[in-house]
């Protein structure tokens, strides 16, 4: 008899239930499909579980960063500075606003930009003005908040935190996304996130301004409160009345809405949010307890000082040339397994667009980072066996 295929343990999925697919269903029998009530009512679900003061939803964590950068309303010679181990949207986002790409190096224990590289990529800004820094919390660890904040605030540049990665994570006392630290935090509800919307996205901030812009600007740059109309003359009737067809185009914007329909799958999921979190936690502490022994050879990613991480991507660090064995083979060989692994990621620097536009800057940090990543299942379904499973079969391949 033909042995069974081995069971798939992708690097990341979704974790959907009945109570899911019956808020799902509940909107499709509903009258709004686009955006409604249960945009309304994730959002400040949203906005409750990040301690924001505003919620502002999108329709993926790109759209997210774009619209942050559409807000800050770049101008010629401005910057940013983004982290050189990043996704791709960090740095493509500021940049088709308008702004200059300045990359900063990363600690190649966790990934992460650290203060001296942040203040490090500043003195190669020249005569550029750098508006805003975009810190990244890869894998669901932040940075150094508060003194990312502190060099930010002293020379007036705007923080907007990558958050895709960090949905529930904490730092001291505060909560990603909550304002403390960052102007606007940017999340993300991919499938493989801590919660999902299918596809979706928000940016939290608690600045007034910021957040009118971030409304108008996901909805084609639309003005529709008659408080704010330009034009008296066209937008009322002779009695003073709005004319119900009446609308403005305050500024340039795109349809980057969230439906009802991956609101009230988000508003379900965000129920589920601490459970996901704490189970993401657990599993964590078990590849960490059990891959102890596959040191100086593979180590987990280095813990931040104060960070308490929503974990959405178990890291670690190989020396591939150590064990004489490649990422490419390892990976081939875990997936003949059923282990789906990935890389996490490919610097920025290092890909066609940006390297033809370097000025020569190496990014030791990232490119260390960089060839010991290796990506290993972690998501909410998983099990305590399944992380064995993954641990055991590593251990086989690198000959431990």
């Amino acid at each position: 008899m033909a042995s069974s295929s081995p069971k798939q343990l992708p690097y990341g999925r979704q974790t959907i239930d009945d109570a899911d697919v019956a808020a799902v269903m509940q909107v499709l029998r509903g009258d709004w499909l686009t955006t409604g009530p249960a945009v309304d009512a994730f959002e400040a679900g949203l906005g409750k579980a990040t301690n924001a003061r505003y919620a502002v939803s999108c329709a993926n964590g790109t759209a997210g960063l774009h619209l942050a950068s559409l807000a800050l309303h770049f101008r010629p010679g401005d910057a940013v500075i983004v982290p050189a181990v990043t996704f791709l949207a960090t740095a493509s986002a500021p940049h088709l606003a308008g702004a200059d790409v300045i990359f900063a190096d990363v600690d190649p224990a966790t990934g992460l930009m650290r203060a001296g590289d942040f203040e490090q990529a500043l003195s190669r800004a020249g005569d550029r003005k750098v508006r805003a820094v975009f810190p990244v919390h890869l894998a669901g660890q932040c940075e150094d908040l508060a003194t990312i904040r502190a060099i930010a605030r002293s020379r007036d540049i705007t923080v907007v935190d990558d958050a895709c990665h960090a949905l529930g994570t904490r730092w001291g006392n505060a909560t990603v996304g909550d304002g403390q630290y960052s102007d606007m935090s940017v999340f993300s509800f991919h499938p493989v996130k801590t919660i999902t919307t299918a596809e979706g996205g928000a940016v939290t901030t608690n600045d007034p301004a910021l957040f009118e812009s971030l409304r108008l600007l996901r909805n084609h740059g639309m003005q529709r409160d008659p408080s704010r109309f330009a034009q008296a003359d066209m937008a009322f009737d002779a009695d003073g009345e709005v004319n119900g067809w009446y609308y403005e185009m305050a500024e340039p914007g795109l349809n980057y809405r969230l439906s009802d329909i991956q609101a009230a799958l988000g508003t379900s999921q965000l129920a589920k949010l601490d459970r996901f979190v704490a189970t993401r936690r657990a599993l964590v502490a078990d590849y960490d307890r059990l891959l102890k022994p596959l040191a100086p050879r593979v180590r987990a990613l280095a813990r931040v000082p104060q960070c308490i991480p929503a974990w959405h991507l178990y890291v670690v660090l190989i020396d591939f040339a150590a064990i004489g064995c490649s990422r490419g083979q390892i990976m081939k060989e875990l997936r003949g397994r059923g282990i789906n692994t990935q890389v996490h990621y490919v610097p920025l620097p290092m890909q066609p667009y940006w390297r033809a536009r370097s000025d020569g800057t190496q990014f030791p940090g990232a490119g260390d980072y960089y060839a010991r990543a290796l990506t290993l299942p972690l998501f909410p379904a998983m099990t305590a066996e399944d992380v064995k499973r993954v641990v055991d079969a590593l251990t086989e391949e690198i000959g431990a």
